[in-house]
């Protein structure tokens, strides 16, 4: 069986998508191929690469991508993780289930040490619901 494809959306795929997508990577194994990608991309954040490194996870690698990269795919599930993306994701050609889980953009945090709390917090929040979400996809 093919791994289903999964499209995880915010702004400016500079934090809550990439962490979203490497957190489903390590989750989920082979089970999934997984993309993220924003409406505005920009550059990954330090402090997110900073974060996920802490959870033994590598983004440094990774590059902001745009949505318009995907608009042409199939996708088995199209995940927003922040509010904008949710209101100006386009439709997806296939089967794609939309989810939307809304979490705020831990960049907006004062800098400093309250912004790296902001970041972790979305890290944890982010593995938290895939880990909530495997075991239902799974059961």
């Amino acid at each position: 069986m093919p791994p289903a494809r999964v499209l995880i959306l915010c702004t400016a795929n500079s934090a809550r998508s990439q962490m979203a997508e490497a957190w489903l990577q390590h989750l989920g194994g082979d089970r999934f191929a997984v993309f993220s990608a924003g409406t505005q991309p920009s550059r990954v954040n330090p402090v997110a690469i900073q974060a996920m490194a802490e959870a033994g996870l590598d983004l440094s690698g990774h590059r902001s991508k745009s949505l318009t990269e995907f608009l042409d795919q199939p996708f088995d599930y199209v995940i927003t993780v922040c509010d904008a993306a949710s209101e100006s994701c386009p439709a997806f050609p296939g089967p794609a289930q939309r989810l939307h889980w809304s979490f705020p953009d831990p960049a907006a945090a004062p800098e400093g040490e309250a912004r790296l709390a902001a970041f972790r917090a979305v890290r944890d929040g982010l593995r938290a619901r895939f880990e909530n979400w495997l075991a239902e996809v799974s059961a």
